[in-house]
């Protein structure tokens, strides 16, 4: 059974940015396993990673990132692949990234995370022995994001690397930031045939308006975003999201039948 790794930033990255292929590869007999890098809880936030909870309606004594893992977990039972593993870094507001502008800036100098994460995916693909590794682009400039890259990059794994757009980054903007364009661009554009577009949340919800000038014959289905934070405090949350999907499987179904 071949194997493939996805190497997941945060816990929503890998899913929300090539979860389709994840599924399509298991459902094709591949053994897929998510491994999310930034996933480790830190007691009592402050500054701006409490911040990033607060306002999400969660408070300080909540472990957030023990949600997002537990629902990763949910995630990939519905992918249909692998347990996901999570690896114990902290996010960017954990080692010293201040506001929202900081963490789409230039890295910090003294954020040596890279070093840090190339022996652990190391580890990874030594214990897998996968035959296919995904991983991001940083498309939209997440110090994360380019860590991750940074990383990956330095190990030069002989295994075959699909490197996946990453969104939501991709729809904010016509144009997004892309720090490390020059590393991909001799990557060939697959020709993508467009069914039908699934937004969620309110960033995915303004590219509605260009969809509809440059594909006018696309359906458009607008659900809540996946966050741990509505899912659990807001219960028709969940359902809305299941009949959106299961709005474009049915067109799905049609297009390819």
């Amino acid at each position: 059974m071949p194997t493939a790794l996805a190497l997941s930033p945060h816990l929503d990255d890998a899913a929300f940015s090539c979860g389709g292929l994840l599924a399509s590869l298991a459902q094709a007999g591949w053994r897929v396993v998510m491994a999310t890098l930034f996933t480790g809880s830190v007691a009592e936030p402050r500054g701006f990673a409490l911040a990033c909870q607060l306002d999400k309606g969660l408070g300080p004594e909540v472990d957030y990132m023990a949600l997002r893992r537990d629902e990763d977990v949910r995630a990939a039972a519905a992918l249909g692949i692998a347990p996901p593993v999570h690896l114990p870094f902290r996010e960017a507001p954990h080692r010293g990234y201040g506001s929202a502008p900081e963490l789409f800036a230039d890295t910090r100098a003294d954020d040596g995370v890279a070093a840090e994460l190339a022996p652990a995916i190391a580890g990874l693909i030594a214990a897998g022995s996968p035959d296919l590794l995904l991983a991001p682009q940083a498309i939209g400039g997440h110090v994360d994001h380019v860590q991750t890259v940074r990383a990956l990059r330095g190990l030069a794994p002989a295994q075959p690397i699909l490197w996946w757009r990453d969104f939501p980054y991709t729809v904010r903007e016509a144009a997004p930031k892309a720090p490390l364009a020059d590393l991909f661009a001799d990557l060939a554009e697959p020709a993508m045939r467009l069914a039908v577009a699934v937004l969620a949340g309110r960033f995915a919800g303004e590219a509605a308006p260009a969809l509809a000038a440059l594909r006018p014959d696309l359906p458009v289905i607008r659900v809540p975003h996946p966050s741990p934070t509505y899912v659990c405090t807001a219960p028709e949350v969940p359902e809305r999201i299941r009949r959106g999907l299961a709005e474009a499987a049915a067109i799905l179904d049609r297009t390819s039948g």
